[in-house]
């Protein structure tokens, strides 16, 4: 689609009229990390999953907010374009943080969340942090070169391979960091991942919004968590309990990339969790 003047790819499945579940990716994925799931679902949701603006085959205009809150209103405004006025909410990884900027601005229109390492506990937060952490504290052209030396296609396979074992890394196509590669190897798309990269520092303050949000609206919350994740481990999975205790956590036996090791356990936990809470 066109959007305000920026060209959207997205993906889409089921009956347009069944209940809506938005899919918000993360980096350096796309639409792309859902392409299993939404059809697993399709039968009874209506499953919508774009690529941001700068990620996958969307376009990459010059005047476009690349920062959380600009990708927030991109979401909102992607939404209201194909009339989805009450939805859940797939929540992973930069996407967790974009999507929660969406509900805190409609909570009315949020029916249901499922996290899937998504972090908004700073105390939870993993040991690969560390470097981001070193750069936030004490920026340095050298640090940046290091954020900068990331965005390539081995620091991709760092990324989707992230602390897993060899049995689940060998269940993770290199399709996923060739692909992220090919589709953000561009300099002005490179620029932009350093950017996020930089800007998660000002997304700790929202941190604290995230969570009063969540115990303010308790919206009913599936949490299905691969802890072997170096950024996100079982901890941050935990810690949606201090503001969710009513939420449904289950820790799988997987990393950040779950929906490429555990497809089948997250679509039937999401199939019966979904059934009950929105259909």
């Amino acid at each position: 689609m066109e959007l305000d003047g920026i060209s959207v790819f997205y993906r889409e499945a089921g009956p347009a009229d069944a209940p809506a579940v938005l899919l918000p990716h993360g980096y350096p994925c796309s639409s792309y990390q859902y392409r299993a799931f939404m059809p697993a679902l399709a039968d009874r949701w209506h499953l919508v999953a774009p690529d941001f603006p700068g990620f996958g085959y969307s376009g990459t205009p010059a005047d476009f907010a690349y920062d959380f809150d600009g990708y927030a209103d991109f979401l909102e405004r992607f939404a209201d374009a194909l009339g989805l006025q009450r939805y859940a909410l797939y929540l992973h990884d930069y996407g967790s943080q974009i999507g929660l900027r969406l509900a805190i601005k409609a909570p009315e229109r949020v029916a249901a969340l499922i996290i899937q390492n998504g972090d908004v506990y700073e105390d939870a937060l993993g040991p690969k942090y560390a470097y981001l952490k070193e750069y936030w504290a004490e920026p340095t052209p050298e640090g940046r070169a290091k954020l900068a030396a990331a965005v390539s296609e081995d620091g991709f396979r760092e990324e989707f391979l992230n602390d897993v074992d060899e049995r689940l890394a060998a269940h993770i196509s290199p399709d996923l960091w060739r692909l992220a590669w090919l589709q953000l190897g561009t300099p002005e798309r490179r620029e932009i991942m350093v950017g996020l990269m930089e800007g998660l520092k000002a997304n700790l303050e929202w941190f604290p919004r995230y969570q009063a949000y969540l115990r303010e609206h308790r919206p009913p919350t599936l949490i299905p968590w691969g802890p072997e994740d170096g950024y996100m481990p079982a901890p941050s999975a935990r810690a949606y309990l201090r503001d969710l205790p009513d939420a449904e956590l289950h820790l799988l036996n997987g990393g950040h990339w779950a929906l490429e090791t555990n497809l089948a356990e997250i679509v039937s936990l999401a199939r019966d969790f979904l059934g009950r809470v929105h259909s």
